[in-house]
């Protein structure tokens, strides 16, 4: 609270903008635009204002007694609502030799701009009055360079002890940073690593971008920070677990862990064949989508949830959900053309160590290497308020239709053109016997005739159905 001295300077000081003298003790609509006007403070000064109650314009003072009833009437004015955002506010008693003074002292806001009762109010010089457009439009940029993202904000508590300084100094800072800059910086490491927001000077702690990227624990600081890996049995959660891995630690470490683990451990692929003389490899995943996933789940997620991101893996699909929704710009109606960074600081520093690239083009990119590799589209959810998912589903299915089609295709280029006449026979005639399809055939014997039905047979082209006589004919592969 200001001092008395400091009052004494202000009866009579030449700071208008920051005063609001006055003799009344009833006028409370005087005194709410008042604290509204401090609260927006349009000059930006950074500095608290005051309102004098029992004060003359020229600091004489009226020989006002406050009561206790006058100052809780004051006090009131912080909490009964018709000022918002809440004022911060402190209303205090001064005594004189000439009469009292009610002094309420307000603080710059740090999301303006503030309206008392739906209206906003200002202050220029002397003169109090309701903001015009451009002086309100001046006041909502304002609120939106005070509100830090959450990876800017200080980790209280925590220290350099918490932070991997070797990685930060030897690799990570000559990457951020141009070479002959950072040679001719003199300055420690605290200096350096504030100038790009990965340290608070004012709270002379680390950054929570700072232990998210660098961190020797981060889940002591954020209890969610990891990734859970979860491979169930079937094409639900309620399958058997089969396998089940956290990964933790600082990003510039489990990000690579990630990269490795995606390669070795979820993506398959086999070589079915193509044609008589050719194979083709078939993935059931392409490796970058998955990747370009997961770095986007660790780059957009809410590092204040303890919900980790969860990497859950069956047998015909992926799912990847993390906390956080759409943020800022980027809203159901325009996902994927707007997007927005949750913690800018992250995605600039997972840009620098080139695990993303910031183009806003991922999701294309996704989509676009899913239908190369003959995957279905991913399928995002962005219907939640505070998480993100999207489903991967592998392509099992084109790669059984591929290999149908491919053993179909090698079947036709083997056959006869009796055994394709064989087929095209009892297609129309299934109960005909092997004398009969030897008559209709052309030039060729009843036992050619057997001979040529147990190679299809072999080949798993026809089977017989029931007893020779009485029986029929089935086509297992109607046109191979």
């Amino acid at each position: 609270m200001i001092t008395k001295d400091e009052i004494q300077f202000l009866l009579h000081s030449t700071e208008t903008y920051r005063i609001e003298r006055t003799v009344s003790t009833s006028n409370m609509d005087k005194f709410c635009e008042a604290i509204c006007a401090f609260a927006n403070d349009l000059p930006d000064s950074r500095k608290k204002g005051y309102l004098l109650i029992g004060a003359y314009d020229d600091g004489r003072l009226s020989g006002l007694k406050v009561d206790d009833n006058l100052l809780k009437k004051i006090a009131a004015i912080r909490s009964d609502g018709n000022i918002l955002p809440l004022p911060v506010m402190t209303v205090d008693k001064v005594e004189y030799p000439e009469g009292d003074l009610l002094v309420a002292e307000v603080s710059p806001s740090l999301l303006p701009p503030v309206r008392y009762r739906g209206r906003v109010f200002v202050r220029v010089g002397p003169r109090r009055d309701i903001a015009n457009e451009a002086e309100e439009r001046l006041l909502i940029e304002r609120r939106t360079a005070y509100v830090a993202t959450f990876d800017a904000t200080p980790c209280l508590g925590s220290s350099l002890d918490d932070l991997e300084l070797d990685f930060i100094k030897n690799t990570y800072l000559p990457s951020a940073v141009d070479a002959e800059i950072l040679n001719q910086d003199n300055r420690d490491i605290k200096e350096k690593m504030a100038s790009i927001h990965l340290y608070d000077r004012t709270h002379d702690c680390p950054t929570y971008a700072a232990i998210i990227l660098f961190g020797k624990n981060p889940r002591y600081y954020m209890p969610g920070n990891y990734v859970q890996y979860v491979r169930f049995q079937g094409t639900e959660k309620g399958g058997d677990v089969l396998n089940e891995k956290r990964f933790k630690g600082p990003l510039y470490r489990m990000l690579p862990m990630l990269e490795s683990f995606v390669s070795d451990a979820i993506i398959t692929q086999r070589p079915v064949s193509a044609s008589l003389f050719r194979e083709k490899t078939i993935i059931n995943y392409p490796e970058n989508a998955l990747r370009e996933l997961i770095m986007n789940a660790c780059m957009h997620r809410d590092y204040q949830s303890n919900m980790p991101i969860r990497l859950y893996h069956f047998d015909d699909h992926i799912e990847i959900m993390n906390a956080g929704g759409l943020y800022g710009e980027a809203r159901p109606e325009n996902f994927p053309m707007v997007n927005d960074y949750r913690n800018p600081i992250v995605a600039e520093a997972m840009k620098e160590m080139k695990y993303v690239n910031m183009f806003n083009q991922g999701v294309k990119r996704v989509q676009d290497m899913l239908n190369k590799n003959g995957n279905k589209e991913a399928v995002f959810d962005v219907s939640k308020l505070t998480v993100f998912g999207v489903d991967v589903f592998s392509n099992e299915d084109s790669i059984a239709k591929t290999t149908t089609q491919t053993t179909t295709q090698t079947t036709t280029q083997t056959l006869s053109d009796v055994q394709k006449a064989i087929i095209e026979y009892i297609n129309v005639h299934p109960n005909a016997s092997r004398k009969e399809i030897a008559a209709n055939i052309g030039d060729i014997t009843e036992d050619g005739i057997k001979y040529h039905i147990k190679k299809l047979q072999e080949k798993g082209v026809i089977k017989r159905v029931g007893a020779d006589f009485g029986g029929y004919w089935e086509i297992i592969s109607k046109n191979p």
